[in-house]
């Protein structure tokens, strides 16, 4: 296991600094990612209570949520009021200096408060701006609140998860939160890029409801060509086979048989090079439509022997497959441990604790794992002496519940 990624080669995002007013997990996941990458990201919680996910658990590790230190790490933690008249001079005050603002409130909520991107880009025309919503700023739904599991549901997504005889099922991770927090990085990182051509900053409009749909890719294009809703199929694919979990004598694997060329050299490491020559399998498409006839054979096959065993020949034999692995088998990959993804820090509440590493690896300008998630609030006295504030009147903004 990897301890704290250091480096003296400067990250891709050195010098920017993000403004941070989300909370839970799409915008929180947008700025670890840019954190990551070497953004000063300033999280802006309430006083007292912080981001919702401090509080969610268990598992808790010394009294810090798990779920709140997986996805904070690399960032400050400031409190502020900003319903409080001094706490939000604070908070203008940050804009002032800040290249992004995140947020992640109901459409509408920010504008209430001045502080919507029409009010905000008058004063800078050059900050990036990004929001990220269930449904987007415009359209029929757009005030309506965004959640993870309503997202996967209405955007077609439990529709095709699951057992074709069974009901639809989300995903074991929270998807339509961390694929809309991925695409704010990502627009993000377009905006910055483009203003650096222009001078000026804009406004980035992520709707949960969009970033899902964008994930059906072959999904939507089954449905387009056809006009018929594609089926839950359960782990096989709708348009390659086999490509599928089969069973073994002592467990399940994963073959991924995408070419006719594979299919052959499966068949000759199963020793069913009589399948191979079957007219009823002779092609993708073939097997495909007889996927039915197909499958009964091969698991009657497989079942002959333990799992690793089929695994070892295949892999030799240069056939796409892999085991059905819980999370202990995969942190303890060597693969994993070479590739840095899994990360040690120490944590001044939780102690040490583990984190993600991060996945994409940059030759020149690397990211890091550097610091751990923040305590509530560790940074309001440092960030708010950068801003030139005095001691006394920290203690005053502290007093008056402005901080």
């Amino acid at each position: 296991m990897n301890t704290t990624q250091t480096s003296n080669t400067p990250s891709a995002l050195d010098g920017i600094t993000v403004l941070d007013l989300t909370r839970v997990l799409s915008g929180p996941y947008c700025t670890m990612m840019l954190a990551d990458m070497g953004a000063r990201v300033i999280k802006v919680e309430q006083p007292g209570k912080g981001d919702d996910t401090r509080g969610w658990g268990p598992p808790f590790q010394n009294g810090e949520s798990a779920y709140f230190l997986s996805i904070n790490r690399n960032k400050e933690s400031v409190t502020l009021n900003l319903k409080h008249p001094e706490g939000r001079r604070v908070l203008d005050a940050l804009i002032e200096r800040s290249d992004v603002l995140v947020e992640n409130f109901r459409p509408g909520t920010l504008d209430k408060m001045g502080l919507g991107y029409t009010s905000l880009s008058k004063q800078r025309p050059d900050l990036v701006y990004c929001s990220i919503s269930g449904f987007g700023q415009t359209g029929p739904r757009r005030r309506e609140p965004g959640y993870d599991a309503v997202m996967q549901g209405e955007g077609g997504l439990m529709s095709i998860t699951g057992s074709n005889d069974g009901p639809g099922y989300r995903l074991g991770v929270a998807i339509a939160d961390i694929v809309s927090g991925m695409f704010s990085a990502y627009g993000i990182a377009i905006a910055l890029l483009a203003r650096h051509r222009t001078g000026r900053g804009q406004f980035v409009d992520v709707g949960m409801l969009d970033a899902v749909t964008a994930l059906l890719t072959y999904q939507a294009g089954i449905y387009f060509a056809t006009e018929t809703a594609p089926a839950r199929l359960g782990n096989r694919h709708p348009t390659i086979a086999p490509y599928e979990t089969l069973e073994a004598a002592d467990g399940d694997l994963v073959v991924a048989v995408g070419n006719d060329q594979l299919w052959q050299t499966f068949c000759g490491v199963l020793q069913l090079e009589t399948l191979a020559d079957d007219d009823r399998f002779k092609t993708n498409k073939d097997r495909v439509s007889a996927h039915d006839e197909l499958r009964p054979l091969l698991v009657e096959r497989l079942k002959t022997r333990p799992a690793a065993e089929w695994l070892s020949k295949l892999k030799e034999a240069g056939v796409p497959c892999g085991g059905v692995r819980d999370l202990d088998e995969l942190f303890n990959d060597p693969q994993i441990i070479e590739r840095a993804m899994v990360v040690a820090l120490d944590h001044p509440a939780a102690g040490l604790i583990r984190q993600l590493g991060v996945p994409i690896k940059l030759g020149d300008t690397p990211g890091a794992v550097r610091t751990p998630p923040p305590l509530l609030g560790e940074h309001t006295e440092t960030v708010l002496r950068e801003l030139g504030l005095s001691m006394e009147e920290v203690e005053h903004l502290r007093q008056s519940g402005a901080v």
